[in-house]
C-alpha cells in the first residue's frame, strides 16, 4: 500500500473548526474574537464545506445567516472541546492507495500545559456521528497538525523543539519518532529544524509559525530584521539550516521570507507570537493573518508570489494572538474524499 500526506493545497471537500464559548479559554475576550471567527466562517463557506464543532447550534447558525455565511455549505455539529485549536487536535489526513484515511493521533494539550481530553475525542465524536466519509485509524504517537509541513511528495519539515520534547512522546527517541512518521504519514525524509522559536507560542515551536511549504519547491518562512529583537538569533540560525536543506531531487529551496511584524504585547506585557508563516490554504485561496501592521501589506504580496494562481485574503488576526495562536491553528483542511 502506498500512502502519502498531501500538500495541504491539494483540493479539498472542507475546514474543520470549533466555535469558541464562555467555557473556553477566550472568555474573556469573546467580543474582540467572534467577529474574526464570523469572518473566517464566512471566508472558507465561500469556498468549500466548512464543519463547525459548537457547544450551541441554533445561536451560532442565527449568527452565521445574519452576518452573510454560505449556510449551504456549513455543517453545525455539538460535540463537547476544551478549547478551538482544531489544527492540533483535528484529523490528519493520509491517502492511502490515494483513498483518505484519517489519522487520530493523541492530543496532550502541548505537552500537558492545558486539558485536551475533550480536544482528543473529537475526531471520535464527528466519525461515531458520520460526519466523516473515510475511516478513522487512532494513534498512539502524540502528535499535533501545527507540527509538521508536508510538501505532499514525501517531505517532512518540522521541529526538533517540538517533536522530540520529552513532553510529547518520553519513550520514543528521534529514531523511533521517524520511524513512526514514515509508517503513518508515508514520508520519505524529514527536514528538521533545530532553531527557530516564538516568544508567548505554547506549541513548543510549531513548524506552522516558522515555516511552511509552498508549490515548486518554495518555503515561505520568518525572517527577523531587528538585531535588537530577542528573537533575531535563533531567526538567523533558522534561515541558515532553510538555505542548507535540499529537495529530494538535491536542489536548493526557493526561499521566500517573510516580513517581521512588530512587537506585539497583552495587557500583562507578555510578548504575543504575532507570525505570517501561520495562513490557511483552501481551494482557490489563501488565507492570511495579518494585524493592523505596516508589513500585512508585503506579507500579503510575499505569499502572493509563492501562490499565484489564489485570491490571498487577509483576516485580522490581532485578537486570535491573543490566546497565543493565529489562523492556521484554529482551522484543520479536510482534504477531497474526507467529508459524506
Amino acid at each position: 500500500m502506498t500512502v502519502r500526506l498531501p500538500a495541504e493545497w491539494e483540493p479539498q471537500d472542507g475546514v474543520l473548526l470549533a466555535w469558541p464559548h464562555e467555557q473556553t479559554d477566550w472568555a474573556s475576550v469573546l467580543p474582540l474574537v467572534e467577529p474574526v471567527f464570523l469572518q473566517l466562517a464566512d471566508t472558507i463557506s465561500r469556498h468549500e464545506q466548512l464543519l463547525i464543532a459548537t457547544a450551541d447550534p441554533g445561536s451560532l447558525a442565527a449568527k452565521l445567516e445574519t452576518f452573510g455565511a454560505t449556510m449551504a455549505s456549513i455543517t453545525l455539529v455539538q460535540v463537547p472541546f476544551d478549547d478551538t485549536w482544531c489544527r492540533d487536535f483535528g484529523p490528519i489526513t493520509i491517502l492511502a492507495d490515494g483513498v483518505p484515511r484519517l489519522q487520530d493521533f493523541v492530543f496532550n494539550g502541548w505537552g500537558n500545559k492545558f486539558l485536551a481530553q475533550q480536544d482528543s475525542a473529537v475526531t471520535q465524536h464527528l466519525q461515531q456521528r458520520n460526519f466523516f466519509f473515510a475511516p478513522v485509524d487512532c494513534r498512539s504517537l502524540v502528535l499535533e497538525g501545527g507540527s509538521i509541513e508536508s510538501d505532499g511528495c514525501g517531505t517532512l519539515l518540522t521541529t526538533s523543539q517540538c517533536l522530540l520534547n520529552p513532553n510529547r512522546n518520553p519513550n520514543r527517541n528521534r529514531e523511533q519518532i521517524e520511524g513512526e512518521l514514515r509508517d503513518t504519514l508515508g514520508c520519505r525524509r524529514i527536514l528538521w529544524l533545530q532553531h527557530g522559536h516564538l516568544l508567548g507560542d505554547d506549541t513548543d515551536a510549531h513548524i506552522d509559525t516558522l515555516a511552511r511549504f509552498a508549490p515548486n519547491d518554495t518555503i515561505l518562512y520568518v525572517a527577523c530584521d531587528d538585531p535588537q529583537d530577542a528573537h533575531y538569533p535563533a531567526l538567523a540560525r533558522m534561515a541558515e539550516e532553510l538555505t542548507a536543506f535540499r529537495t529530494e531531487a538535491g536542489r536548493p529551496y526557493r526561499l521566500l521570507p517573510l516580513p517581521w511584524p512588530a512587537a506585539r504585547f497583552d495587557d500583562a506585557g507578555q510578548r504575543l507570537p504575532a507570525t505570517y508563516a501561520n495562513f490557511l490554504i483552501i481551494n482557490g485561496a489563501v488565507l492570511m493573518p495579518t494585524y493592523g501592521d505596516p508589513q500585512d501589506d508585503k506579507a500579503l504580496a510575499t505569499v502572493g508570489a509563492a501562490f499565484p494562481d489564489r485570491k490571498i485574503i487577509g483576516i485580522d488576526c490581532s485578537a486570535v494572538i491573543l490566546q497565543h495562536g493565529s489562523l492556521h491553528c484554529l482551522t484543520m483542511q479536510l482534504p477531497q474524499g474526507v467529508l459524506p
